[in-house]
């Protein structure tokens, strides 16, 4: 969580890709080549019994095979079974994670279970229950799930760990055209709502974010993608419209199960959509006038249902 200026780079397929860290919240991932597919996650809760870890794999091996790159916004672990939480319950804990050493044991496990996609996980961001660690045990889950896991598979290019908000801006490189791509996250706050899904956020968001072509949110478990028109000038004074891209990316954690118990069924909590959002991105020669266009293509993936 530094504010070092470092490049970390590797040559994948017949182009050089890297991630540069301008500040410990702003990345620029620079992109070889005319497309580029990112998966965007969020609240895997990976270590939660009720991660559906089938459909996480599925779509992480999708990621992988398409040679796209995944990043991660907020609550990728769920930490909530040590005894600083009062919140914590035995039926909420994995066996295998039922030790002395809780969160070593977590955060190991995890290094080991995400390595076969070491070189498609390029982020992850903080959410609530990561900041949730560093101010009850004052230990860093994040950076230090990213250490190891770097240390270990040693990835063609390093894991790297923004804030709890921030910048991933996408930088094209095709000969000497360069097209930009600045994805604002923010991990989220608030509940969402059981009607608004959390969209008057994405209105509170367009007011307050400035220069994003993408507004990317996770935390309350909803999975969207929106379009908002925002007016602005060129420098040659000439009027535009610009489409802003909202994504909020839903969950892994099955809460709902059959909606038979549980707490989220008691307080009358909604059945959530499992998945991620992805995004192609084309980067070619417009017919109209010849100049270089960015094309994004945004679709939701999601892998919902009971199923047992």
């Amino acid at each position: 969580m530094g504010d070092r200026n470092s490049w970390l780079s590797f040559i994948g397929g017949n182009s050089e890709e890297m991630i540069q860290q301008h500040h410990r919240n702003s990345h620029t991932y620079q992109v070889g080549g005319n497309k580029f597919k990112i998966y965007l996650l969020s609240d895997i809760h990976w270590d939660n019994p009720q991660c559906d870890r089938v459909a996480l794999k599925k779509h992480l091996t999708l990621a992988k095979e398409e040679g796209a790159k995944v990043a991660i916004n907020g609550d990728f672990f769920c930490l909530m079974q040590g005894k600083y939480d009062p919140r914590r319950s035995k039926k909420d804990i994995r066996p295998e994670h039922n030790k002395v050493n809780y969160l070593d044991a977590v955060i190991e496990d995890a290094v080991d279970w995400f390595g076969d996609f070491a070189d498609t996980i390029v982020f992850i961001g903080y959410g609530n229950h990561e900041t949730g660690i560093i101010k009850n045990v004052e230990t860093d889950p994040l950076q230090r799930f990213a250490d190891l896991f770097n240390y270990t598979h040693k990835p063609s290019i390093p894991l790297a760990i923004g804030g709890y908000g921030g910048w991933l801006s996408l930088q094209f490189n095709s000969g000497t055209v360069q097209k930009s791509y600045a994805i604002h996250y923010f991990h989220g706050s608030g509940g969402g709502g059981p009607v608004t899904r959390g969209v008057i956020q994405n209105q509170r968001k367009m007011a307050d974010v400035d220069g994003a072509d993408c507004i990317w949110m996770g935390h309350v478990h909803e999975l969207y993608i929106m379009y908002q028109a925002k007016a602005g000038i060129t420098g040659n004074r000439i009027p535009i419209l610009k489409d802003v891209l909202h994504v909020r990316t839903g969950t892994y954690k099955d809460e709902y199960n059959d909606g038979a118990f549980g707490w989220h069924i008691e307080r009358g909590g909604p059945a959530k959509s499992l998945g991620c959002v992805t995004i192609d991105f084309h980067l070619r020669n417009s017919t109209k006038d010849g100049i270089r266009v960015l094309d994004v293509f945004p679709q939701i993936l999601t892998d919902s249902g009971y199923k047992k």
